[in-house]
């Protein structure tokens, strides 16, 4: 269960949706298709949300890994801070009307690998079309990928969601390599409940407004040095300024055997909030039973667990780390890792 102070903290983050906690490139994206789609209407709500309307409303089964508590942020047993925006959904369908577009964007929280591509607080945006006759999928993809990248290719492939049938998931061409930027289907009739027809969609906007823009690292769409900001509040390409240098340092911790690169990363961004870490790698693994045992006994590991290794990659985006910055948080990282072993 979280923390009061780290509920506190996720509760802070910025959403860069919202046009109440100032301008920003993502707000001009979710404008524009809202313009160009039929009788839209966006919905906010608050991000913390019961559970059942993040899991059971959208038809995820009791068992499902990703209501593990690794990846989901509860608050309670029936609160959480809502893990995808479809949490939106469920009560906005009690007061949609026939023929109408829902727009629904925000923050969301995730336990999430740490490199240039991922946050644990990534903000996304659903779009669910409600109609009383059926409409193609395919016309809502277009009009979607062509509104928000306008001249990208892209394609759809076969994937499978609890919250809608014959699902999708959608890929754009960037560099001549295929990127997701969301998924979708036709809403299932367990989520629909009482209305005809639906179509689902979740979108990445972090990731399209990167691609949008030419951004190559997700942390310069809050950073706050005016080089970078000014920025961020225009849809045109974005223009680099110049690269501090990268410094690496590898720690080795005992960690449970469950713990991946997305736990670790949400714990390596608890113990190093500021946004000075660019990557981690882990670059090996080694369970107990395979340890030697004077090497189990210094390092006190545990039946259960692994020796893991990780590269952390550390760079500023508006000034070069010194040598004692970066051992300091190499340092930090040691001892905290080590202290909130599972």
């Amino acid at each position: 269960m979280y923390r009061t102070e780290e509920l506190v903290h996720a509760l802070n983050v910025r959403d860069l949706t919202d046009p109440a906690q100032g301008p920003h490139a993502m707000q001009l994206l979710i404008a524009d298709l809202k313009a160009a789609l039929d009788t839209p209407l966006e919905v906010r709500h608050h991000p913390l949300v019961p559970v059942e309307h993040n899991y059971e409303h959208l038809g995820y089964a009791p068992d499902a890994i990703t209501r593990d508590a690794r990846y989901t942020r509860y608050v309670s047993e029936t609160c959480m801070l809502r893990s995808h925006t479809s949490a939106m959904i469920p009560p906005a369908l009690k007061q949609a009307t026939p023929d109408v577009t829902l727009v629904c964007p925000g923050l969301v929280y995730r336990r999430d690998t740490v490199d240039r591509l991922h946050t644990g607080t990534p903000h996304q945006l659903d779009v669910w079309r409600i109609s009383t006759q059926e409409e193609p999928l395919e016309e809502l993809i277009h009009l979607v990928v062509t509104t928000l990248l306008p001249e990208k290719r892209y394609r759809t492939t076969h994937a499978e969601h609890p919250y809608t049938t014959h699902g999708k998931q959608i890929d754009v061409e960037h560099d001549g390599q295929w990127v997701e930027v969301g998924e979708c289907g036709r809403a299932a009739r367990h989520v629909l409940k009482h209305h005809p027809h639906g179509l689902a969609m979740g979108l990445g906007l972090d990731r399209i407004l990167m691609l949008r823009k030419g951004i190559p690292d997700i942390r310069l769409l809050r950073n706050e040095d005016p080089r970078i900001a000014t920025q961020m509040l225009d849809l045109t390409e974005y223009r680099p300024i110049s690269r501090h240098p990268a410094a690496t340092r590898d720690i080795s911790i005992m960690a449970n055997d469950h713990e991946d690169a997305d736990t670790l990363g949400d714990r390596i961004r608890e113990l190093v909030p500021e946004d000075v870490i660019e990557e981690i790698e882990i670059l090996d693994e080694t369970h107990t039973d395979q340890l030697p045992e004077h090497v189990r006994k210094r390092l006190n590991a545990l039946p259960g667990q692994k020796n893991v290794l990780i590269r952390v990659t550390m760079r500023a985006l508006e000034r070069t780390l010194t040598d004692r910055e970066t051992n300091e948080i190499r340092d930090r990282l040691l001892q905290g890792l080590r202290a909130t072993a599972p």
